[in-house]
Protein backbone atom coordinates (compact mmCIF):
# COMPACT_ATOMS: atom_id res chain seq x y z
CA UNK A 1 0.00 0.00 0.00
CA UNK A 2 1.97 3.06 -0.82
CA UNK A 3 1.69 6.55 0.54
CA UNK A 4 -0.86 7.78 -2.23
CA UNK A 5 -2.77 5.19 -1.21
CA UNK A 6 -2.53 5.93 2.82
CA UNK A 7 -3.27 9.65 2.01
CA UNK A 8 -6.67 8.80 -0.17
CA UNK A 9 -7.60 6.31 2.10
CA UNK A 10 -9.67 8.62 4.31
CA UNK A 11 -11.56 10.55 1.37
CA UNK A 12 -11.51 7.65 -1.85
CA UNK A 13 -13.21 4.88 -0.03
CA UNK A 14 -14.11 6.70 3.10
CA UNK A 15 -12.60 3.97 4.00
CA UNK A 16 -11.00 2.28 6.70
CA UNK A 17 -10.20 -1.33 5.18
CA UNK A 18 -8.81 -4.57 5.55
CA UNK A 19 -6.81 -6.94 3.47
CA UNK A 20 -7.58 -10.22 3.46
CA UNK A 21 -4.18 -11.27 3.89
CA UNK A 22 -3.62 -9.48 6.87
CA UNK A 23 -7.02 -10.57 8.08
CA UNK A 24 -5.59 -13.73 8.30
CA UNK A 25 -2.39 -12.07 10.66
CA UNK A 26 -1.68 -13.77 13.82
CA UNK A 27 -3.72 -11.12 16.27
CA UNK A 28 -1.59 -9.43 18.32
CA UNK A 29 -1.84 -6.69 20.73
CA UNK A 30 -0.48 -3.63 18.71
CA UNK A 31 0.67 -0.72 20.14
CA UNK A 32 1.10 2.65 18.44
CA UNK A 33 2.43 5.61 19.18
CA UNK A 34 0.92 7.89 21.12
CA UNK A 35 2.40 11.56 22.26
CA UNK A 36 1.33 14.12 25.34
CA UNK A 37 1.78 18.14 24.78
CA UNK A 38 0.90 20.19 28.04
CA UNK A 39 0.42 23.93 28.78
CA UNK A 40 -0.94 26.09 31.83
CA UNK A 41 -4.10 23.75 32.06
CA UNK A 42 -4.66 22.66 28.78
CA UNK A 43 -3.24 18.87 27.84
CA UNK A 44 -3.26 17.30 23.92
CA UNK A 45 -2.78 14.14 22.89
CA UNK A 46 -1.27 13.33 19.78
CA UNK A 47 -2.37 9.54 18.28
CA UNK A 48 -0.95 8.62 14.48
CA UNK A 49 -3.64 6.76 13.16
CA UNK A 50 -3.58 4.35 10.34
CA UNK A 51 -6.65 4.61 8.02
CA UNK A 52 -6.19 0.36 6.98
CA UNK A 53 -6.67 -2.00 9.78
CA UNK A 54 -7.83 -5.67 9.85
CA UNK A 55 -11.26 -6.52 10.75
CA UNK A 56 -10.72 -7.34 14.87
CA UNK A 57 -7.01 -6.17 14.98
CA UNK A 58 -6.15 -5.24 18.99
CA UNK A 59 -4.78 -1.40 18.65
CA UNK A 60 -6.41 -0.32 22.21
CA UNK A 61 -4.06 -0.61 25.14
CA UNK A 62 -5.09 0.82 29.03
CA UNK A 63 -2.79 3.96 28.43
CA UNK A 64 -4.57 4.87 25.22
CA UNK A 65 -7.98 4.17 26.51
CA UNK A 66 -6.90 6.35 29.60
CA UNK A 67 -5.87 9.16 27.75
CA UNK A 68 -9.02 9.00 25.61
CA UNK A 69 -11.47 8.89 28.25
CA UNK A 70 -9.55 11.97 29.68
CA UNK A 71 -10.19 13.73 26.74
CA UNK A 72 -13.33 16.47 26.98
CA UNK A 73 -13.15 16.60 22.42
CA UNK A 74 -11.93 14.66 19.49
CA UNK A 75 -10.28 16.19 16.49
CA UNK A 76 -9.44 14.67 13.38
CA UNK A 77 -8.19 15.52 9.95
CA UNK A 78 -11.32 15.69 8.62
CA UNK A 79 -14.93 14.54 8.95
CA UNK A 80 -16.86 12.69 6.04
CA UNK A 81 -20.40 12.63 6.87
CA UNK A 82 -21.73 9.40 4.98
CA UNK A 83 -25.49 10.05 6.09
CA UNK A 84 -25.21 13.57 4.51
CA UNK A 85 -22.76 13.70 1.98
CA UNK A 86 -23.10 17.00 0.65
CA UNK A 87 -20.45 18.71 2.40
CA UNK A 88 -17.91 16.68 0.12
CA UNK A 89 -19.93 15.73 -2.97
CA UNK A 90 -20.13 20.13 -3.19
CA UNK A 91 -16.62 20.14 -2.93
CA UNK A 92 -16.07 17.72 -5.35
CA UNK A 93 -17.84 19.56 -7.99
CA UNK A 94 -16.61 23.09 -7.02
CA UNK A 95 -12.78 22.13 -7.21
CA UNK A 96 -12.88 18.89 -9.11
CA UNK A 97 -14.45 20.19 -13.20
CA UNK A 98 -12.75 22.56 -15.85
CA UNK A 99 -13.50 23.03 -19.00
CA UNK A 100 -11.07 22.70 -21.84
CA UNK A 101 -9.06 19.76 -20.46
CA UNK A 102 -7.27 17.26 -22.55
CA UNK A 103 -9.02 14.19 -23.14
CA UNK A 104 -8.46 11.82 -19.58
CA UNK A 105 -6.46 9.18 -21.66
CA UNK A 106 -4.01 12.25 -22.84
CA UNK A 107 -2.84 12.55 -19.38
CA UNK A 108 -1.42 9.05 -18.97
CA UNK A 109 1.59 7.33 -20.85
CA UNK A 110 0.51 5.52 -23.46
CA UNK A 111 1.45 2.40 -22.09
CA UNK A 112 -1.24 2.52 -19.68
CA UNK A 113 -4.13 3.81 -21.65
CA UNK A 114 -5.82 0.30 -21.53
CA UNK A 115 -5.36 -0.13 -18.20
CA UNK A 116 -7.18 3.61 -17.94
CA UNK A 117 -9.51 2.41 -20.00
CA UNK A 118 -10.53 -0.39 -18.18
CA UNK A 119 -10.35 0.89 -14.80
CA UNK A 120 -12.92 3.86 -16.32
CA UNK A 121 -15.47 0.99 -17.34
CA UNK A 122 -15.78 -0.75 -14.14
CA UNK A 123 -17.02 2.64 -12.89
CA UNK A 124 -20.07 2.79 -14.96
CA UNK A 125 -19.06 6.31 -15.51
CA UNK A 126 -18.88 7.26 -19.72
CA UNK A 127 -15.48 8.40 -20.20
CA UNK A 128 -16.33 11.68 -20.68
CA UNK A 129 -17.19 12.89 -17.36
CA UNK A 130 -13.70 12.05 -16.68
CA UNK A 131 -12.09 14.21 -18.91
CA UNK A 132 -14.25 17.19 -17.59
CA UNK A 133 -12.94 15.48 -14.31
CA UNK A 134 -8.59 17.79 -12.64
CA UNK A 135 -6.54 14.63 -13.42
CA UNK A 136 -6.51 14.45 -9.01
CA UNK A 137 -10.35 14.19 -9.05
CA UNK A 138 -9.89 11.39 -12.38
CA UNK A 139 -7.49 9.49 -9.62
CA UNK A 140 -10.03 10.16 -6.83
CA UNK A 141 -12.31 8.48 -8.29
CA UNK A 142 -10.60 5.07 -9.35
CA UNK A 143 -9.12 4.69 -6.55
CA UNK A 144 -12.22 3.16 -5.73
CA UNK A 145 -12.12 0.64 -7.94
CA UNK A 146 -8.21 -0.33 -6.97
CA UNK A 147 -9.34 -1.16 -3.44
CA UNK A 148 -11.77 -3.33 -5.21
CA UNK A 149 -9.59 -5.22 -6.95
CA UNK A 150 -7.46 -5.44 -4.06
CA UNK A 151 -9.96 -7.57 -2.72
CA UNK A 152 -10.68 -4.92 0.01
CA UNK A 153 -13.89 -4.07 1.97
CA UNK A 154 -15.39 -1.36 3.66
CA UNK A 155 -14.06 -1.53 7.43
CA UNK A 156 -14.11 0.72 10.45
CA UNK A 157 -10.81 1.53 11.31
CA UNK A 158 -9.53 4.32 14.12
CA UNK A 159 -10.84 8.02 13.29
CA UNK A 160 -14.76 6.17 12.39
CA UNK A 161 -14.36 4.31 15.75
CA UNK A 162 -13.02 7.56 17.80
CA UNK A 163 -16.06 9.27 16.20
CA UNK A 164 -18.25 6.92 17.20
CA UNK A 165 -17.58 6.33 20.89
CA UNK A 166 -17.73 10.36 21.13
CA UNK A 167 -20.88 10.46 19.61
CA UNK A 168 -22.33 7.99 21.76
CA UNK A 169 -20.55 9.45 24.93
CA UNK A 170 -22.07 13.14 23.79
CA UNK A 171 -18.47 14.47 23.31
CA UNK A 172 -17.73 17.13 20.70
CA UNK A 173 -15.87 16.37 17.53
CA UNK A 174 -13.69 18.58 15.39
CA UNK A 175 -11.67 18.82 12.53
CA UNK A 176 -8.00 20.29 11.59
CA UNK A 177 -9.57 20.75 7.80
CA UNK A 178 -12.98 21.06 5.89
CA UNK A 179 -13.64 18.19 3.47
CA UNK A 180 -12.97 21.48 0.94
CA UNK A 181 -9.78 22.51 2.71
CA UNK A 182 -8.42 18.59 1.89
CA UNK A 183 -9.29 18.59 -1.12
CA UNK A 184 -7.37 21.87 -2.19
CA UNK A 185 -4.20 20.70 -1.59
CA UNK A 186 -4.76 18.13 -4.58
CA UNK A 187 -6.51 20.83 -6.38
CA UNK A 188 -3.91 23.47 -6.08
CA UNK A 189 -0.96 20.52 -7.41
CA UNK A 190 0.43 21.11 -10.35
CA UNK A 191 -0.56 19.20 -13.40
CA UNK A 192 2.43 17.04 -13.63
CA UNK A 193 1.87 16.00 -9.81
CA UNK A 194 -1.56 15.71 -10.65
CA UNK A 195 -0.72 13.44 -12.93
CA UNK A 196 1.29 10.96 -10.85
CA UNK A 197 -1.50 10.62 -8.38
CA UNK A 198 -3.47 9.34 -11.58
CA UNK A 199 -0.55 7.27 -12.39
CA UNK A 200 -0.79 6.09 -9.14
CA UNK A 201 -4.82 5.25 -9.30
CA UNK A 202 -4.43 3.39 -12.35
CA UNK A 203 -1.20 0.85 -11.52
CA UNK A 204 -1.65 -2.85 -11.08
CA UNK A 205 -2.30 -3.72 -7.32
CA UNK A 206 1.03 -5.78 -7.20
CA UNK A 207 2.35 -6.53 -3.50
CA UNK A 208 -0.38 -4.85 -2.35
CA UNK A 209 -0.58 -7.53 0.88
CA UNK A 210 3.74 -7.47 1.87
CA UNK A 211 3.02 -3.68 1.57
CA UNK A 212 0.64 -3.47 3.62
CA UNK A 213 1.95 -6.03 6.21
CA UNK A 214 5.25 -3.88 6.53
CA UNK A 215 3.18 -0.89 6.82
CA UNK A 216 0.50 -2.56 9.10
CA UNK A 217 3.82 -3.71 11.85
CA UNK A 218 5.68 -0.50 11.80
CA UNK A 219 2.27 1.36 13.14
CA UNK A 220 1.47 -1.60 15.38
CA UNK A 221 4.95 -1.19 17.06
CA UNK A 222 4.87 2.80 17.50
CA UNK A 223 8.67 2.53 15.27
CA UNK A 224 7.96 6.47 14.23
CA UNK A 225 11.50 5.95 12.41
CA UNK A 226 10.10 3.43 10.13
CA UNK A 227 6.96 5.21 9.33
CA UNK A 228 9.35 8.70 8.58
CA UNK A 229 11.05 6.22 6.66
CA UNK A 230 8.38 5.43 4.16
CA UNK A 231 6.78 8.36 3.92
CA UNK A 232 10.16 10.33 2.99
CA UNK A 233 11.25 7.52 0.34
CA UNK A 234 7.81 7.63 -1.00
CA UNK A 235 7.63 11.27 -1.30
CA UNK A 236 11.37 11.63 -2.42
CA UNK A 237 10.44 12.00 -6.06
CA UNK A 238 7.89 14.50 -5.88
CA UNK A 239 8.78 18.16 -4.02
CA UNK A 240 5.54 19.04 -4.77
CA UNK A 241 3.32 16.57 -3.26
CA UNK A 242 5.64 16.43 -0.29
CA UNK A 243 5.42 20.61 0.35
CA UNK A 244 1.54 20.62 -0.32
CA UNK A 245 0.49 17.23 1.23
CA UNK A 246 2.60 16.85 4.68
CA UNK A 247 4.66 20.08 5.12
CA UNK A 248 2.29 22.53 4.54
CA UNK A 249 -0.44 20.76 6.77
CA UNK A 250 1.52 19.54 8.99
CA UNK A 251 2.41 23.53 9.74
CA UNK A 252 -1.05 24.04 9.92
CA UNK A 253 -2.09 21.76 11.99
CA UNK A 254 0.86 23.23 14.54
CA UNK A 255 -0.34 26.02 14.61
CA UNK A 256 -4.04 24.82 15.54
CA UNK A 257 -2.54 22.90 18.38
CA UNK A 258 -0.99 26.18 19.69
CA UNK A 259 -3.70 27.73 19.83
CA UNK A 260 -5.66 25.18 21.37
CA UNK A 261 -2.99 24.86 23.82
CA UNK A 262 -4.35 28.74 24.74
CA UNK A 263 -7.41 27.29 26.29
CA UNK A 264 -8.46 24.74 29.33
CA UNK A 265 -9.51 21.29 28.69
CA UNK A 266 -8.04 17.86 27.17
CA UNK A 267 -8.18 17.58 23.84
CA UNK A 268 -7.51 14.13 21.63
CA UNK A 269 -6.03 14.90 18.21
CA UNK A 270 -5.98 11.63 15.92
CA UNK A 271 -4.08 11.98 12.34
CA UNK A 272 -2.32 9.68 10.17
CA UNK A 273 0.82 8.10 11.56
CA UNK A 274 2.84 9.81 8.93
CA UNK A 275 2.09 13.48 10.44
CA UNK A 276 3.23 12.64 13.31
CA UNK A 277 7.04 11.18 11.77
CA UNK A 278 9.97 12.60 10.48
CA UNK A 279 12.14 15.86 10.46
CA UNK A 280 8.68 17.74 9.01
CA UNK A 281 6.09 16.07 11.91
CA UNK A 282 3.72 17.86 14.23
CA UNK A 283 5.49 16.25 17.01
CA UNK A 284 9.22 18.36 15.94
CA UNK A 285 7.72 21.94 15.02
CA UNK A 286 6.20 21.69 18.19
CA UNK A 287 9.41 20.68 19.89
CA UNK A 288 11.17 23.27 17.75
CA UNK A 289 8.11 25.81 19.35
CA UNK A 290 9.51 24.90 22.43
CA UNK A 291 6.66 22.55 23.38
CA UNK A 292 7.97 19.06 25.67
CA UNK A 293 5.89 16.62 23.65
CA UNK A 294 5.80 13.36 26.50
CA UNK A 295 6.08 10.08 24.08
CA UNK A 296 3.38 8.14 26.30
CA UNK A 297 3.03 4.98 24.27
Amino acid sequence: MNWFKRLFAPLAAFLAIASPAAARAPQQQARPALWEVKHADSTIYLFGTIHLLPTGYHWRTPKFDKALSSSNELVVETIVDLQHPDEILNAKRELGYSAGLPPIEDRVPPAKRTRLRAMIAKTGVPEQYFTSMESWLAAFELLGVQFQEMGLKGEAGPEQILRNEFQVAKKPIGQLETNAEQLSYFDRLPEKAQRLLLEGAIDEPKGTDADFSKMLASWSRGDVKAIAFSFNRDLSGSPDLMNSLIKQRNANWTSWIEQRLTKPGTAFVAVGAGHLAGPSSVINLLSKQGYKVRRVQ
